[in-house]
């Protein structure tokens, strides 16, 4: 039976239709009881009247439970008011299946991390997990529509490898038919040979670290696309970053605003990508990471000790407002009122959490700023502190070379640096573009092969593309999930992924 999707129900306002989904959530009453129905598309509300219904019908209404399945048959109507703006007045119900004891409760944040993540492949049903990954297919189409445009070809890397782009340290080795490779960590320099052959190519395929952290920015399996361009400098690199990001972003803008409002994103703080992308030396953005150096009479320091002032009075108003609130249920109110209010205190008690972390981490991370070692690279803590004085994302350029990988080139008569190139974005989502200008000289690059421990002969391939037709070339590459991540405003990368493969987790 053919069946019309949610997303769709604008086009048929005053028409018999049938639907098909699950019960997201359900209000039972007398009379009438109101199901909130999902379909993958979208949300919408559905009443089944007594009135309008025979017996057996609504009785088999009264049984729908969280995510049985069923389709309904009834009129489009419009409904600002409702979840989607629609709701559909039904005439026929079919129950395919009654859900017993669904594991999940609508408010998710009643439930630990481990009971979600143990039970990934139904939290990925819940309200929010449908928005996150709406917004991540919106960032793929938003890449591809980026790099189409701007005459790239994409190109794929293998997977596996017999060389190592950045070290061996974090890659996982297996077994090729007798001979040791590794699981790609980048498709990067595979990328520099094909961009020899076409121009402009970029890469979009997974990627693994074998990394044995566990922090919220990691992940063992991601998403990397990587652009490569030859006859691109730095400078050219950076314009390119700029516009790629900006795209990416203002495309979710125009496309995503339910789910971002499901999500409570900021949009304003999104808005950002608008505006001139600053760039600071390495050396500079260390003076304001110290707070040595003001950006538009921002101290970093400052900034952060004003912020850790901010937590503190945030949690004492949260708390006195759920002592009001608790206050109010036990003095008695009407059943909806009350689970407002309790669902009210919940999101409040998550709220407090958040802001007591950043009372535990913020001196921290003042600590860190002021000690920090000139000639190290930048921790998470420290890209927080920097972006926090800028109104837009911010690329770090020129970095000391120890930091960096062994293909970056030299800084024109220093050595010590190279000419690398990080996108920082703001609000503490840290280092979503990695990139740099290539090394053209054969003799540089063997001597940092030789400098970076690396087996000289796996790299004689790559080696070529200096040896035949050098140019001048440069690139970058995206992780996919921190992207989605800084998008949708999210705590933790574990989210971004359908099923995320991370230090401690591999299943489901």
């Amino acid at each position: 039976m053919a069946h019309t999707y949610i997303s769709d129900f604008k086009d048929h306002v005053g028409q018999t239709i049938t639907a098909k989904g699950w019960v997201y959530n359900a209000r039972f009453g007398k009379a009438n009881i109101f199901v909130e129905m999902r379909d993958g598309s979208g949300y919408t509300q559905c009443v089944f009247s007594a009135d309008d219904l025979d017996e057996a019908t609504f009785e088999a209404a009264k049984k729908l439970t969280r995510e049985s399945s069923f389709a309904i048959t009834g009129k489009v109507v419009q409904d600002e008011r409702q979840v989607g703006g629609y709701e559909i007045h039904a005439e026929q119900l079919e129950v395919y299946d009654y859900a017993v004891d669904y594991p999940i409760k609508v408010n998710e944040t009643e439930h630990g991390v481990r009971h979600l993540a143990d039970r990934r492949h139904l939290w990925l049903r819940s309200k929010r997990q449908w928005a996150i990954l709406r917004i991540r297919n919106e960032i793929i189409m938003a890449i591809h529509d980026f790099f189409q445009g701007q005459g790239f070809v994409q190109m794929d890397a293998p997977i596996f490898t017999g060389n190592a782009c950045e070290g061996t340290t974090d890659l996982f080795e297996t077994d090729f038919f007798g001979e040791t490779a590794y699981i790609s960590q980048s498709g990067q320099l595979y990328g520099e040979a094909m961009a020899m052959a076409q121009g402009k190519i970029y890469t979009f395929g997974p990627t693994f670290r074998a990394e044995r952290s566990d922090t919220p920015r990691h992940l063992a399996e991601f998403w990397m696309i990587e652009p490569e361009m030859a006859f691109f400098d730095n400078e050219m690199n950076m314009d390119m970053i700029e516009k790629f990001a900006r795209h990416v972003v203002s495309r979710c803008l125009e496309n995503r605003q339910t789910e971002l409002q499901i999500l409570g994103r900021d949009i304003e703080k999104l808005e950002s990508v608008k505006q001139v992308f600053p760039r600071v030396s390495y050396d500079d953005a260390i003076d304001i990471l110290t707070g040595k150096k003001e950006v538009n009479g921002k101290n970093a320091i400052t900034v952060q000790e004003e912020d850790l002032a901010a937590a503190k009075s945030g949690i004492e108003e949260k708390k006195k407002d759920i002592a009001d609130r608790e206050a109010a249920i036990k003095a008695g109110m009407k059943k909806g009122a009350r689970k407002f209010n309790e669902a009210k205190i919940i999101a409040l008690r998550s709220e407090i959490a958040e802001l007591e972390e950043a009372c535990r981490n913020i001196p921290k991370w003042i600590a860190s700023a002021k000690n920090f070692v000139h000639g190290e690279d930048f921790g998470n803590s420290d890209e927080t502190v920097l972006t926090r004085v800028f109104s837009a994302p911010v690329m770090v350029y020129n970095w000391p070379a120890k930091v960096k990988a062994f293909y970056m080139k030299e800084v024109d008569g220093d050595p010590n640096y190279v000419k690398g190139v990080d996108l920082l974005a703001p609000d503490g989502y840290g280092e979503i573009v990695g990139g740099s200008e290539r090394e053209t000289s054969l003799e540089v690059l063997v001597r940092k092969i030789k400098e970076h421990d690396l087996p000289m002969e796996a790299f004689e391939w790559y080696l070529d593309l200096r040896r035949f037709g050098s140019v001048p070339h440069a690139g970058f590459g995206l992780g996919l999930e921190r992207m989605v991540r800084w998008v949708c405003g999210i705590h933790h990368l574990r989210e971004t992924i359908p099923f995320p493969r991370r230090y401690g987790r591999l299943l489901p």
